[in-house]
């Protein structure tokens, strides 16, 4: 009879055993499915958001092609204006028709013209090109120059300012940079962009604000690296090809 019982006490304890086993073997499974199903979830939740943030860069990029393609558009129409001011000034000369008529108001109309177009443009050696009309006015003034040849000079000027809507290059002058004046070399893209390195290794661009411009310190890396690239091609004579270039559009609208 004890031995009866006792062999029940081993069958019942070995029975305990493999439940115990198997509900330990259940509860495993159920947490390791548990842990994916989270994992899963996780990866849903994160691809959604892939998707979210992948719509609203695009969303950005739409925005900025339309932006840029409107400045575009305001860039042509100053551009336009300024061919009408060389078009008016042509007419103006096959109206007064003979070289005694008195050339002085067409002259100095069309200098006015020229430096408020100036004044407005790409802040590129400004007082040094309003400085060379000045002297035409000042000379054609004073006698030292005759009509005909202040004319010439006038038409040479237009000349230029067309000439630096389309040219790419590097050059120095002077900027405002912290409110102090530093001497920097420039990299004029056309009359759209303007990029400046100063001699303590700062690069950045030009920006437009309403009707001002100021000299923006580029800090993000990636644009520090774009810039100085440009410098080096232009260091180089390399003046056509691809390059990748912060946003810096300099466009205005005609007035």
């Amino acid at each position: 009879m004890g031995k009866i019982k006792k062999l029940i006490s081993i069958s019942a304890a070995i029975a305990i055993s493999g439940s115990t086993v198997y509900a330990v073997e259940n509860s495993e499974m159920i947490d390791s499915i548990m842990e994916l199903r989270s994992d899963v979830e996780s990866f849903y939740t994160q691809i959604d958001d892939n998707k979210d943030a992948y719509k609203s860069q695009m969303k950005s990029y739409a925005l900025q092609i339309s932006d840029n393609e409107a400045q575009i558009n305001r860039q042509v129409t100053s551009l336009k204006l300024t061919q009408q001011n060389i078009e008016k000034m042509q007419k103006d000369l096959e109206a007064l028709g003979s070289a005694t008529v008195d050339l002085k108001p067409v002259v100095n109309e069309a200098l006015a013209a020229l430096e408020k177009d100036i004044k407005a443009g790409i802040p590129f050696k400004v007082e040094e090109r309003i400085a060379g009309l000045q002297q035409i006015k000042d000379d054609l003034k004073n006698g030292n120059i005759s009509q005909e040849k202040a004319l010439a000079l006038t038409w040479a000027s237009y000349d230029d300012a067309l000439r630096l809507t389309k040219e790419i290059g590097q050059f120095k002058q002077e900027i405002t940079l912290d409110g102090k004046a530093t001497m920097a070399k420039i990299a004029k893209v056309g009359s759209v962009m303007m990029f400046f390195a100063t001699p303590d290794d700062r690069v950045g661009y030009v920006k437009k604000d309403g009707e001002k411009y100021s000299y923006v310190v580029a800090a993000d890396t990636v644009e520090r690296d774009q810039i100085i690239d440009l410098f080096d091609a232009l260091q180089k004579q390399i003046r056509t090809g691809y390059f990748t270039l912060p946003n810096a559009l300099l466009l205005r609208g005609a007035n």
